[in-house]
């Protein structure tokens, strides 16, 4: 089995004690490349540094939409700038909507999100989105605005299996968490899976967040290695063979991020 985390927070302090071990338990399970996302510029520089320090790390830049309200030219300057100079920056994100917390208002957000699909364009890099609770005013910008060769992928997708095909014919990947474990809370999400088509998905942690079952009746906190938990519970649910599976996915990784390694 090989495996990709495309998506997580290393960065996060929670880690500064223990980074090196939870890299190595990561290299255990053959987890080959680990996604680090950024969500504003510390956390994008933090990102950048651990993957120079580490073989087989790459790192997106960007504005999450709950720092939307922070999304000033010369913040965004800087983003593209460590886009342009560190080779380890491989997409941008994560970037999108989110109007069920509402950390910035509306308009900041959906400005901001514009923006960057714009500096990506530019920057010719795939992107990774966030979408919660944007009554469709997600779908309709990504819709209405940018190429058809626009590479994405839902982070994290809980939504609708009507929202699921509307991305599915955008082009757009999507991402898979943990969630997909939980009883309850990945029930919806289960009955989706079997639907996607196999060279469309990706697998992630979102660490150290949404830890998958049955590591989350140990620890709180997730962490790369284990998503080989969520390889395990999409082949069963999509009854193919989990190595067989688990390179689909790493080798659909390694193109959506335009990687070799």
């Amino acid at each position: 089995m090989i495996l990709f985390d495309s998506h997580c927070h290393l960065d996060d302090k929670c880690y500064d004690k223990d980074l090196q071990d939870v890299i190595e338990r990561a290299g255990n399970e053959n987890v080959k490349g680990i996604m680090i996302v950024g969500i504003d510029i510390k956390t994008s520089l933090k990102a950048i540094k651990i993957a120079g320090a580490n073989k087989g790390i790459i790192t997106s830049v960007g504005i999450h939409p709950h720092d939307a309200k922070n999304c000033s030219k010369n913040n965004l300057d800087t983003l593209i700038n460590l886009a342009r100079k560190n080779p380890c920056v491989k997409a941008w994100g994560e970037i999108g909507l989110d109007f069920n917390r509402m950390f910035s208002p509306v308009k900041d957000q959906e400005n901001c999100f514009a923006k960057q699909l714009e500096i990506a364009g530019n920057l010719n890099l795939p992107l990774i989105f966030h979408e919660r609770d944007s009554l469709g005013k997600f779908y309709d910008i990504l819709k209405s605005d940018g190429p058809k060769s626009r590479k994405g992928v839902i982070h994290c997708f809980s939504g609708t299996k009507e929202e699921l095909f509307k991305y599915l014919d955008l082009g757009y990947h999507i991402g898979i968490t943990g969630i997909l474990t939980i009883k309850e809370r990945g029930k919806y999400l289960r009955s989706l899976a079997p639907l996607i088509p196999e060279d469309r998905i990706l697998i992630e942690t979102d660490a150290p967040y949404l830890t998958p079952a049955p590591q989350k009746n140990k620890t709180r906190r997730n962490e790369p290695c284990f998503v080989k938990s969520v390889l395990q519970r999409l082949a069963n649910l999509k009854n193919t063979d989990p190595e067989d599976l688990s390179r689909v996915i790493f080798n659909n990784t390694r193109a959506f991020y335009d990687i070799e390694f």
